[in-house]
């Protein structure tokens, strides 16, 4: 099993152009179901999420392969309607190819998704827009088994903005007759991302990045080419490397407009970021300053997937920092593994404080979840001496090759 050894105490100095967005290329993946025809995707990342959904079209007769950092995807000879078990507990992000194959298939059976273990996460809210269009659903014994003669477009008003039932609810009112308003919409870019690509192919999408997005359903689909938009989290994870690090980095092109909210707390920390249109710099000093309350909410509020990784930037920064975490109850995991490395992080519920520490020191630790792994990469680097981290299939979920990247930054960075 493959570990990375990072070793730290140095400042960083480089440049890296940021990765296709894990979170927009996964619903584009099943997205491309509803074509029937060839789709060529430019900046796809080579993931380990990726490959699992590959491999769920495969399951389903589909085609796909690469050239390059392209991934060509022929969903012309879609047979299929069921997922297995085995491939659903890959990524918790599986769920999401029930729309599509509802809306083209008419029908899908799979079971509950899998992925990383950060409490729950229930499809609830999936389902029920899903009857909202006219499926019938059967969850009895943990398998879907879903029907739908003919989806019909209406207004969905969802209780909170998900981001899963949001894509898949745009996915499956593409299939459906008549126009579909899905209201408290979840407004991610990755959304808008979606909708750039449904539209590429020929759908009729609006709305994406508000809070109400509109399909009119019943258009004949067809194939593209389209670039994924740059994945927000993993340039997030590169700047609070360089804040936790010092050193002055450029990624290249990362937005900020995607992460204003973790640009704006690095600045407060005491980091110098700026930004143009080819991507975002940031040089930052020895120590960082603690910041004001740090608390996770729906986008455009600070992301959660970025939680963990300012928090181990932040760890020896000189005074005190609370997060707290409102999306996910799980998200502490990496608490252990830092404190491992002599940080000193006390947590009560959903809340965590971070008091600042002179120096962190390399320890073996473990990977608990994806952006916990990435967090553990982020201390390492400010730490002396190095740091040993296993089960990094964690990070390999969301990150195409995190130790590449890091030395191209002028980490201290290799996998074993």
């Amino acid at each position: 099993m493959s570990q990375l050894f990072i070793r730290g105490g140095g400042r960083l100095r480089g440049e890296v152009t940021v990765q296709g967005a894990k979170n927009s290329v996964l619903p584009i993946l099943a997205a491309t179901l509803l074509t029937g025809d060839t789709v060529e995707l430019r900046g796809c990342p080579r993931l380990r999420d990726v490959d699992a959904s590959v491999r769920i079209l495969e399951s389903l007769g589909c085609e796909a392969h690469w050239e390059g950092g392209c991934l060509s995807v022929d969903t012309a000879g879609l047979k299929g309607c069921e997922i297995s078990d085995r491939l659903m507990r890959e990524m918790r992000s599986s769920a999401i190819f029930l729309g599509a194959i509802l809306a083209r298939q008419g029908q899908a059976e799979l079971s509950y998704p899998g992925g990383c273990e950060l409490g729950p996460r229930p499809i609830d809210l999936h389902l029920s827009g899903l009857r909202d269009l006219g499926a019938e659903i059967d969850d009895a014994g943990g398998t879907l088994y879903c029907r739908a003669s003919r989806l019909r477009g209406r207004e969905i008003v969802l209780s909170l903005p998900s981001v899963g039932a949001t894509e898949n609810l745009m996915l499956a009112a593409c299939g459906a007759s008549g126009v579909t308003t899905i209201a408290n919409a979840a407004r991610e870019p990755e959304i808008v991302d979606l909708q750039n690509f449904l539209v590429s192919c020929g759908a009729r999408v609006s709305g994406a990045g508000t809070s109400t997005v509109a399909v009119e359903g019943g258009q004949k689909l067809h194939g593209c080419t389209y670039t994924v938009m740059p994945d927000r989290i993993a340039a997030a994870t590169y700047l609070c490397a360089a804040a936790a690090a010092g050193g002055e980095i450029f990624l290249r092109n990362a937005r900020e407009e995607h992460l204003s909210t973790v640009t704006a707390i690095l600045r407060e920390a005491g980091c110098a970021v700026s930004a143009d249109a080819a991507g975002i710099s940031c040089s930052a000093g020895e120590r960082l300053q603690a910041v004001r309350p740090v608390r996770t909410a729906p986008y455009p509020g600070f992301p959660t997937d970025a939680q963990a990784i300012l928090m181990a930037a932040l760890l020896r920064s000189r005074g005190a920092t609370l997060f707290e975490e409102n999306i996910f109850e799980n998200r502490y995991r990496h608490v252990d593994e830092l404190t491992r490395m002599g940080a000193h992080i006390r947590v009560s519920g959903r809340a965590a404080v971070v008091t600042g520490v002179d120096a962190l020191h390399g320890a073996p630790v473990r990977c608990t979840d994806l952006r916990g792994g990435a967090a553990l990469c982020v201390a390492a680097l400010a730490a002396e001496g190095e740091t040993r981290i296993s089960e990094i299939c964690h990070i390999d979920r969301g990150y195409e090759d995190i130790a590449r990247d890091l030395r191209a930054l002028g980490g201290d960075a290799v996998r074993v």
